[in-house]
């Protein structure tokens, strides 16, 4: 049985645009907080049927190559069979099969244990929904 569980649920807007959220500061300072040095593990989960979460390098352009390879693999067009919203809503639907809605990560002394060029990322192609919620839930 596990010393510590604690959670937060961060408020994130998107915007109306597809999206790559860097969530790594939220990340830390919750840890910081939340883990009192401790080792344990990090949840990241996104409530959402359209949105995901990646482990990804951003700032030098793997996060646009992302949002470019999710254009490729799900095209905004009218193919999608759950048809409600702006034209091609159906692909956010998928979205989460390939990038999946939560990530669990290891904390060593209270620190998130991230590569050098890692951050975690709120990954959202859904243009109709602006607003997100994404749990922080650590576990030591």
């Amino acid at each position: 049985m596990s010393d510590t569980f604690r959670t937060r649920v961060l408020e994130i807007t998107t915007g109306r645009s597809e999206r790559v959220h860097d969530l790594t500061d939220h990340c830390e300072a919750f840890l910081r907080e939340a883990a009192g040095g401790r080792d344990g593990l990090l949840n990241v989960f996104v409530p959402h049927a359209t949105a995901g979460v990646a482990v990804l390098e951003t700032g030098a352009g793997s996060d646009d190559d992302l949002l470019a390879a999710l254009r490729d693999l799900l095209p905004a067009d009218d193919r999608w069979r759950h048809r409600h919203g702006s034209r091609g809503h159906g692909r956010d639907h998928v979205l989460p099969a390939l990038v999946p809605p939560h990530a669990t990560l290891p904390v060593i002394g209270g620190r998130l244990e991230l590569g050098t060029w890692q951050s975690v990322c709120l990954v959202d192609t859904n243009v109709d929904n602006p607003d997100r919620q994404v749990r922080l839930t650590f576990l030591g």
